[in-house]
């Protein structure tokens, strides 16, 4: 047996150098902390400049780095209407903003399509704080379909048209180099155009202890981390704004990650 352990198979290890095709802002899991956004907005602007004047003194042209922000705006906090508003300004304002889809605009959408079946349980994920943030009070999780319709009908009113198509065309994966960005995380042993939805919002049970073997980095959300670095191909931005108080940026450009908590 101890000469068998000894020719075991290595584990498999990540290399590959960061290299995304341009730097980005991703900023982690903001679920109904709008207060927290202007502070985060303000330090972001403040390393844009530093970034534009070094940038430009040694190469004589402007820099520029979009903002990526990787899902969970609703639920939990309890200002998901002004986030969500918020965001819609900030892509109006500064057109290549992407805002990635999360797990709990999900679960939000399943309640505007079947009120009766996914109402309560999204109360329990912090739906609860969601509706109340747009004036709207859900029906005691018992109670019959017609009351939970009802509900969903004053919300989408509350929530209005354009908020909801804004929502439903939320985007679940962007990539640049050899860089991709989800919200949840994703199946190490598939390329990109093969995650499948769930994994993507929701994560897989390989993607915190396998590492990938296509030397693409995956920056995500959804689990929370005390203190986010860059660990065997994944990079983490979700610190808990919510429960912490902290919300999260990493400037990612090649070879080179800074986080701004």
């Amino acid at each position: 047996m101890r000469f068998l352990t000894r020719f075991r198979a290595p584990k498999p290890t990540f290399s590959s150098p960061l290299a995304p095709g341009e730097p980005f802002f991703a900023i982690g899991d903001i679920h109904g902390c709008d207060h927290l956004m202007p502070g985060l907005l303000e330090r972001i602007d403040e390393i844009y400049a530093r970034q534009q004047d070094q940038h430009e003194a040694r190469n004589g042209a402007p820099w520029s780095a979009r903002l990526v922000f990787v899902g969970d705006y609703v639920d939990r906090g309890d200002q998901s209407a002004a986030v969500l508003h918020r965001l819609q300004a900030l892509q109006r304002d500064h057109p290549s903003t992407l805002c990635l889809m999360g797990n709990h605009e999900q679960m939000l959408l399943q309640f505007l399509d079947t009120p009766g079946e996914s109402g309560p349980r999204w109360m329990r994920y912090g739906g609860l704080q969601t509706m109340a943030s747009f004036g709207v009070a859900p029906p005691a999780a018992t109670a019959p379909a017609d009351k939970w319709e009802e509900a969903r009908d004053r919300f989408r009113t509350a929530l209005g048209a354009p908020t909801e198509a804004w929502l439903r065309a939320l985007p679940l994966i962007w990539q640049t180099g050899n860089v991709i960005v989800v919200h949840a995380g994703a199946d190490p042993a598939r390329p990109p155009a093969k995650q499948s939805e769930a994994t993507l919002l929701w994560g897989h049970s390989d993607f915190t202890s396998t590492p990938r073997t296509d030397g693409l980095w995956v920056v995500h959300g959804h689990t929370i981390v005390e203190q986010p670095r860059p660990e065997m191909g994944r990079l983490p931005v979700d610190t808990g704004a919510y429960a912490t108080g902290r919300l999260t940026a990493a400037l990612i450009s090649p070879g080179k990650v800074e986080f701004t908590p």
